[in-house]
Protein backbone atom coordinates (compact mmCIF):
# COMPACT_ATOMS: atom_id res chain seq x y z
CA UNK A 1 0.00 0.00 0.00
CA UNK A 2 1.35 3.43 -0.91
CA UNK A 3 2.33 5.51 2.09
CA UNK A 4 2.05 9.27 1.66
CA UNK A 5 4.73 10.75 3.93
CA UNK A 6 5.46 14.00 2.12
CA UNK A 7 6.88 16.94 4.05
CA UNK A 8 5.06 20.24 4.29
CA UNK A 9 5.24 21.90 0.86
CA UNK A 10 5.17 25.55 -0.18
CA UNK A 11 3.28 25.99 -3.45
CA UNK A 12 4.03 29.12 -5.45
CA UNK A 13 0.83 30.59 -6.82
CA UNK A 14 0.57 31.39 -10.55
CA UNK A 15 2.21 28.16 -11.73
CA UNK A 16 -0.69 27.78 -14.16
CA UNK A 17 -2.34 30.25 -16.57
CA UNK A 18 -2.84 33.58 -14.76
CA UNK A 19 -6.25 34.32 -13.28
CA UNK A 20 -7.63 37.28 -11.37
CA UNK A 21 -5.36 38.16 -8.45
CA UNK A 22 -2.81 35.44 -9.35
CA UNK A 23 0.11 37.10 -7.59
CA UNK A 24 3.23 35.60 -6.06
CA UNK A 25 1.73 34.29 -2.83
CA UNK A 26 2.59 30.95 -1.27
CA UNK A 27 0.35 28.26 0.18
CA UNK A 28 1.48 25.98 3.00
CA UNK A 29 0.27 22.41 2.56
CA UNK A 30 0.84 19.77 5.23
CA UNK A 31 2.03 16.22 4.79
CA UNK A 32 -0.75 13.69 4.40
CA UNK A 33 -2.57 12.01 7.25
CA UNK A 34 -4.36 8.80 6.27
CA UNK A 35 -7.75 7.64 7.54
CA UNK A 36 -9.52 4.64 6.00
CA UNK A 37 -7.80 5.10 2.66
CA UNK A 38 -8.34 8.87 2.46
CA UNK A 39 -5.20 11.02 2.50
CA UNK A 40 -5.87 14.47 3.97
CA UNK A 41 -3.68 17.56 3.56
CA UNK A 42 -4.31 20.78 5.48
CA UNK A 43 -3.88 23.98 3.48
CA UNK A 44 -3.22 27.57 4.53
CA UNK A 45 -3.52 29.90 1.57
CA UNK A 46 -4.30 33.60 1.04
CA UNK A 47 -6.89 32.57 -1.55
CA UNK A 48 -9.06 31.03 1.21
CA UNK A 49 -10.08 32.26 4.66
CA UNK A 50 -8.59 30.00 7.32
CA UNK A 51 -7.56 26.40 6.82
CA UNK A 52 -8.96 24.17 4.12
CA UNK A 53 -8.30 20.56 3.10
CA UNK A 54 -7.32 18.53 0.08
CA UNK A 55 -8.52 14.93 0.33
CA UNK A 56 -7.16 12.22 -1.95
CA UNK A 57 -8.18 8.61 -2.67
CA UNK A 58 -5.80 6.41 -4.65
CA UNK A 59 -6.28 3.20 -6.63
CA UNK A 60 -4.73 0.15 -5.00
CA UNK A 61 -2.26 -1.29 -5.57
CA UNK A 62 -0.38 1.58 -7.19
CA UNK A 63 1.64 0.77 -10.30
CA UNK A 64 5.28 1.79 -10.41
CA UNK A 65 6.18 4.54 -12.88
CA UNK A 66 2.54 5.00 -13.89
CA UNK A 67 0.59 8.24 -14.24
CA UNK A 68 -3.12 8.23 -13.40
CA UNK A 69 -6.05 10.37 -14.54
CA UNK A 70 -7.47 12.58 -11.80
CA UNK A 71 -11.14 13.27 -11.15
CA UNK A 72 -11.74 16.38 -9.07
CA UNK A 73 -14.83 15.75 -6.92
CA UNK A 74 -16.08 19.29 -6.41
CA UNK A 75 -17.98 20.00 -3.18
CA UNK A 76 -21.32 21.78 -2.91
CA UNK A 77 -20.86 22.96 0.67
CA UNK A 78 -18.35 25.06 2.58
CA UNK A 79 -15.56 23.50 4.62
CA UNK A 80 -16.38 19.88 5.58
CA UNK A 81 -20.15 20.29 5.81
CA UNK A 82 -22.05 17.26 4.55
CA UNK A 83 -25.77 18.01 4.52
CA UNK A 84 -25.83 16.63 0.97
CA UNK A 85 -23.47 13.75 1.68
CA UNK A 86 -19.82 13.18 0.91
CA UNK A 87 -18.66 12.62 -2.66
CA UNK A 88 -15.49 10.76 -1.67
CA UNK A 89 -17.47 8.36 0.54
CA UNK A 90 -19.62 7.51 -2.47
CA UNK A 91 -16.48 7.04 -4.59
CA UNK A 92 -15.06 4.62 -2.03
CA UNK A 93 -18.39 2.82 -1.56
CA UNK A 94 -18.50 2.07 -5.29
CA UNK A 95 -14.78 1.12 -5.38
CA UNK A 96 -14.29 3.54 -8.26
CA UNK A 97 -10.54 4.26 -7.83
CA UNK A 98 -9.71 0.58 -8.31
CA UNK A 99 -12.35 -0.07 -10.96
CA UNK A 100 -11.22 2.76 -13.22
CA UNK A 101 -7.61 3.23 -12.04
CA UNK A 102 -8.18 6.91 -11.29
CA UNK A 103 -7.05 9.23 -8.50
CA UNK A 104 -9.92 11.12 -6.86
CA UNK A 105 -9.33 14.53 -5.25
CA UNK A 106 -11.80 16.55 -3.17
CA UNK A 107 -10.74 20.05 -2.05
CA UNK A 108 -12.66 22.07 0.51
CA UNK A 109 -13.41 25.80 0.38
CA UNK A 110 -13.87 28.28 3.20
CA UNK A 111 -16.93 29.86 1.55
CA UNK A 112 -19.88 28.28 -0.24
CA UNK A 113 -18.19 27.07 -3.44
CA UNK A 114 -19.26 28.63 -6.74
CA UNK A 115 -15.78 28.18 -8.31
CA UNK A 116 -15.35 31.88 -9.00
CA UNK A 117 -12.99 34.64 -7.89
CA UNK A 118 -14.57 37.46 -5.89
CA UNK A 119 -13.83 40.81 -7.61
CA UNK A 120 -12.35 42.45 -4.50
CA UNK A 121 -12.08 40.02 -1.57
CA UNK A 122 -8.60 38.48 -1.49
CA UNK A 123 -9.66 35.41 0.52
CA UNK A 124 -12.50 34.35 -1.83
CA UNK A 125 -10.60 33.28 -4.95
CA UNK A 126 -12.04 29.85 -5.52
CA UNK A 127 -11.10 29.45 -9.17
CA UNK A 128 -7.55 30.67 -8.55
CA UNK A 129 -7.23 28.41 -5.51
CA UNK A 130 -8.23 25.29 -7.43
CA UNK A 131 -6.13 26.02 -10.51
CA UNK A 132 -3.06 27.59 -8.92
CA UNK A 133 -2.79 25.73 -5.60
CA UNK A 134 -4.72 22.44 -5.57
CA UNK A 135 -3.85 21.15 -9.05
CA UNK A 136 -0.13 21.99 -8.96
CA UNK A 137 0.17 20.30 -5.56
CA UNK A 138 -1.59 17.13 -6.72
CA UNK A 139 0.48 16.91 -9.88
CA UNK A 140 3.73 17.50 -8.00
CA UNK A 141 3.10 15.12 -5.11
CA UNK A 142 1.03 12.29 -6.59
CA UNK A 143 1.47 10.20 -9.77
CA UNK A 144 -1.09 12.30 -11.62
CA UNK A 145 -1.22 12.52 -15.40
CA UNK A 146 -0.74 16.14 -16.46
CA UNK A 147 -2.37 16.02 -19.90
CA UNK A 148 -5.55 18.11 -20.07
CA UNK A 149 -7.54 15.06 -21.21
CA UNK A 150 -6.74 13.39 -17.87
CA UNK A 151 -7.91 16.30 -15.69
CA UNK A 152 -11.60 15.62 -15.14
CA UNK A 153 -14.29 17.52 -13.23
CA UNK A 154 -17.31 16.12 -11.41
CA UNK A 155 -20.06 17.89 -9.52
CA UNK A 156 -23.74 18.44 -8.86
CA UNK A 157 -25.85 21.49 -8.09
CA UNK A 158 -23.37 24.33 -7.37
CA UNK A 159 -20.40 22.14 -8.18
CA UNK A 160 -22.00 20.91 -11.40
CA UNK A 161 -22.20 24.56 -12.40
CA UNK A 162 -18.59 24.91 -11.27
CA UNK A 163 -17.39 21.88 -13.23
CA UNK A 164 -18.85 23.31 -16.43
CA UNK A 165 -17.62 26.87 -15.89
CA UNK A 166 -14.10 25.64 -15.14
CA UNK A 167 -14.01 23.59 -18.34
CA UNK A 168 -15.60 26.28 -20.50
CA UNK A 169 -13.31 29.00 -19.14
CA UNK A 170 -10.24 26.77 -19.46
CA UNK A 171 -10.90 24.34 -22.33
CA UNK A 172 -7.18 23.75 -22.91
CA UNK A 173 -6.64 22.85 -19.27
CA UNK A 174 -9.37 20.28 -18.52
CA UNK A 175 -10.59 17.30 -20.50
CA UNK A 176 -14.20 16.68 -19.51
CA UNK A 177 -16.80 17.87 -17.01
CA UNK A 178 -19.86 16.10 -15.64
CA UNK A 179 -22.78 17.93 -14.06
CA UNK A 180 -25.76 16.34 -12.34
CA UNK A 181 -28.84 18.32 -11.25
CA UNK A 182 -27.28 21.75 -11.64
CA UNK A 183 -28.84 25.24 -12.12
CA UNK A 184 -27.12 25.69 -15.47
CA UNK A 185 -29.53 28.35 -16.80
CA UNK A 186 -29.10 30.72 -13.85
CA UNK A 187 -28.80 34.28 -15.20
CA UNK A 188 -28.69 36.49 -12.10
CA UNK A 189 -26.52 36.81 -9.05
CA UNK A 190 -28.47 36.53 -5.79
CA UNK A 191 -29.88 33.00 -5.60
CA UNK A 192 -28.36 30.05 -3.73
CA UNK A 193 -25.76 32.09 -1.88
CA UNK A 194 -24.13 33.42 -5.04
CA UNK A 195 -23.76 37.02 -3.87
CA UNK A 196 -21.09 36.19 -1.28
CA UNK A 197 -18.83 34.81 -4.02
CA UNK A 198 -19.69 36.66 -7.24
CA UNK A 199 -20.54 39.95 -5.48
CA UNK A 200 -21.74 41.74 -8.64
CA UNK A 201 -23.71 40.94 -11.76
CA UNK A 202 -20.73 42.09 -13.81
CA UNK A 203 -18.49 39.47 -12.20
CA UNK A 204 -21.21 36.82 -12.43
CA UNK A 205 -21.43 37.33 -16.19
CA UNK A 206 -17.86 36.06 -16.57
CA UNK A 207 -19.01 32.68 -15.24
CA UNK A 208 -22.54 32.48 -16.61
CA UNK A 209 -22.89 29.05 -18.24
CA UNK A 210 -25.14 30.08 -21.11
CA UNK A 211 -22.80 32.90 -22.12
CA UNK A 212 -19.78 30.59 -21.92
CA UNK A 213 -21.50 27.97 -24.07
CA UNK A 214 -22.14 30.57 -26.77
CA UNK A 215 -18.63 32.01 -26.48
CA UNK A 216 -16.87 28.63 -26.60
CA UNK A 217 -19.20 26.81 -29.00
CA UNK A 218 -16.61 26.60 -31.76
CA UNK A 219 -13.88 25.38 -29.42
CA UNK A 220 -16.23 22.71 -28.04
CA UNK A 221 -17.63 21.63 -31.41
CA UNK A 222 -15.25 18.78 -32.22
CA UNK A 223 -15.15 16.58 -29.11
CA UNK A 224 -17.76 15.34 -26.66
CA UNK A 225 -16.53 16.92 -23.41
CA UNK A 226 -19.66 17.95 -21.49
CA UNK A 227 -21.81 15.47 -19.57
CA UNK A 228 -25.33 16.35 -18.40
CA UNK A 229 -26.99 13.68 -16.30
CA UNK A 230 -30.33 13.25 -14.54
CA UNK A 231 -32.10 15.51 -12.10
CA UNK A 232 -33.54 16.03 -8.65
CA UNK A 233 -34.46 19.74 -8.56
CA UNK A 234 -33.36 21.19 -11.91
CA UNK A 235 -34.90 19.14 -14.70
CA UNK A 236 -36.22 22.14 -16.63
CA UNK A 237 -32.83 23.83 -16.48
CA UNK A 238 -31.27 20.67 -17.91
CA UNK A 239 -33.83 20.59 -20.71
CA UNK A 240 -33.01 24.18 -21.62
CA UNK A 241 -29.24 23.66 -21.43
CA UNK A 242 -29.53 20.57 -23.64
CA UNK A 243 -31.64 22.49 -26.16
CA UNK A 244 -29.16 25.37 -26.22
CA UNK A 245 -26.26 23.01 -26.90
CA UNK A 246 -28.22 21.37 -29.68
CA UNK A 247 -28.70 24.76 -31.32
CA UNK A 248 -25.01 25.59 -30.82
CA UNK A 249 -24.01 22.16 -32.16
CA UNK A 250 -21.96 21.37 -29.05
CA UNK A 251 -21.56 17.58 -28.65
CA UNK A 252 -22.48 16.34 -25.19
CA UNK A 253 -23.74 13.33 -23.24
CA UNK A 254 -27.30 13.86 -22.06
CA UNK A 255 -29.46 11.77 -19.72
CA UNK A 256 -32.98 12.99 -18.87
CA UNK A 257 -33.43 11.13 -15.63
CA UNK A 258 -34.15 9.15 -13.68
CA UNK A 259 -35.16 11.54 -10.95
CA UNK A 260 -33.09 11.09 -7.81
CA UNK A 261 -32.60 12.70 -4.41
CA UNK A 262 -30.50 15.86 -4.55
CA UNK A 263 -27.32 14.53 -2.91
CA UNK A 264 -24.09 12.62 -3.53
CA UNK A 265 -25.51 9.21 -2.58
CA UNK A 266 -28.63 8.89 -4.74
CA UNK A 267 -27.02 6.70 -7.39
CA UNK A 268 -25.87 9.07 -10.14
CA UNK A 269 -22.15 9.34 -9.34
CA UNK A 270 -20.95 5.96 -10.64
CA UNK A 271 -22.43 6.58 -14.10
CA UNK A 272 -20.90 10.06 -14.19
CA UNK A 273 -17.47 8.62 -13.44
CA UNK A 274 -17.87 5.94 -16.11
CA UNK A 275 -18.65 8.61 -18.71
CA UNK A 276 -15.80 10.85 -17.54
CA UNK A 277 -13.20 8.11 -17.67
CA UNK A 278 -14.20 7.27 -21.22
CA UNK A 279 -12.52 10.51 -22.24
CA UNK A 280 -9.11 9.22 -21.12
CA UNK A 281 -9.10 6.15 -23.33
CA UNK A 282 -7.06 5.92 -26.48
Amino acid sequence: MLRCNWLTMAVVVAAFPPLAFADELAASISKATENDGVYVHTVECPFQAGRTQIRVVLPQPMKANHKYPVIYVLPVEAQTESRYGDGLKEVIHNQLPNKYQVIFVAPTFSQLPWYADHPTERSIRQESYLLNVVLPFIEAQYPAHTAASHRLLLGFSKSGWGAWTLLLRHPNFFGRAAAWDAPLMMDRVGKYGTTAVFATQENFEKYRVTDLLRLKAEAMAHTNRLILLGYGNFREEHHQAHALMEVLKIPHEYRDGPRRTHDWHSGWLAEAVELLVGSTKG
